[in-house]
């Protein structure tokens, strides 16, 4: 003989659309919210060097950085005849003639041109003013 009796019981549910609609979103944003957080933190955690361009990307393009603006220095005010004024024309000469040289190292034109590679590294070997001046003669 069985324990229970063999009849059903029907039993009554009643949906209530709104509520279940709302329930099923407030765990859908809660499940987002928490994979996000995890994956955030687990990026934190494991990779930290790897954030770091991108940060910087980011604060470039929230802030821009502002561009300074390169004034020209004017000519001092020295007697042409003053040592200090040669030595300073001095200096300005040499800097261009490096600029120059920078350029022709640089300049991807200047690859494919035998003479003005073997006088770039002659100048960079033994740099002499006839190998600069080869430098500027051969390269572009």
């Amino acid at each position: 003989m069985p324990y229970r009796p063999a009849t059903r019981r029907p039993i009554s549910i009643q949906l209530n659309m709104l509520k279940l609609s709302g329930s099923i979103a407030l765990g859908l944003w809660l499940g987002f919210i928490a994979i996000a957080l995890t994956c955030w933190l687990a990026s934190r955690l494991f990779f930290p060097e790897q954030l770091t361009p991108v940060t910087s990307a980011v604060e470039h393009w929230v802030k821009p950085p502002v561009p300074e603006h390169v004034e020209l220095q004017p000519r001092p005010d020295i007697p042409p005849q003053s040592p200090l004024f040669e030595q300073y024309e001095e200096n300005l000469r040499k800097n261009e003639q490096q600029q120059r040289l920078d350029q022709a190292r640089g300049s991807s034109r200047n690859l494919a041109n035998p003479k003005c590679q073997f006088w770039l590294q002659q100048d960079q070997n033994a740099p002499s003013e006839k190998s600069r001046a080869n430098v500027q003669q051969f390269c572009d």
